[in-house]
């Protein structure tokens, strides 16, 4: 099985507002199509980042005229996009299939990772993007794999507000890199809670996202 690793920047109803309300997005491209002469592709994404940015960026997509359609509930947004342009999932096909949601970080670049059983399917896929007039584009990485290192994460267990705040703040600080950029104190601060209490959020969270991995 070949894997296909890409960084990528373009003009996005997702990864323009992550860079400017500096949110990140988890986000699976569900489908496109062409009608009337505009481009349309739908996706599902979950937001990430403190409750008050997100809610902005949220609100910021009824007002889009580029947003066909939006469903929100909570953190989580169904979107279908109009546009002239194609981007980067209108060049997905069948032969390919993602093996992770799309990663968009703060600073609006995304991060794909997809598989084909031929390494031509991805690299045609890949002389198709190249050809797009994007901000910023990247092959990271181009490799055969085994079977046993294709990995599907588990779709993530439902966490209260705090929770989720609590552990997207510690992956955010670095608290789980090696070596460790944040302790248990320095969190609780950013949070403006208590020790204890950060602490209590945090491990309940990891009790339900743990054993799903």
């Amino acid at each position: 099985m070949w894997i296909l690793k890409l960084k990528i920047k373009h003009k996005c109803t997702i990864a323009d507002r992550c860079e400017k309300y500096k949110v990140s997005a988890y986000s699976i491209p569900l489908g496109s199509w062409t009608e009337k002469q505009y481009n349309y592709v739908s996706g599902r994404h979950v937001l990430c980042g403190s409750p008050e940015l997100i809610k902005k960026f949220v609100q910021s997509t009824k007002k889009d005229k580029k947003i066909a359609k939006v469903e929100i509930s909570g953190n989580a947004i169904f979107l279908i996009e109009k546009s002239k342009e194609k981007i980067p999932s209108f060049f997905y096909i069948q032969k390919i299939f993602f093996t992770k949601p799309v990663f968009v970080d703060e600073k609006g670049y995304e991060y794909w990772e997809m598989a084909a059983y031929k390494k031509n399917i991805l690299t045609e896929f890949w002389n198709k993007l190249k050809k797009e007039h994007y901000i910023f584009i990247e092959m990271q990485q181009l490799k055969n794999i085994s079977l046993d290192n294709l990995y599907f994460p588990a779709v993530a267990p439902k966490l209260t507000e705090k929770q989720k705040t609590a552990f997207d703040l510690a992956v955010k600080e670095g608290y789980y890199d090696i070596p460790k950029r944040a302790d248990l104190k320095k969190l609780s601060k950013i949070m403006k809670i208590s020790l204890a209490t950060y602490q209590e959020h945090l491990k309940r969270a990891e009790s339900k996202i743990i054993p799903r991995l």
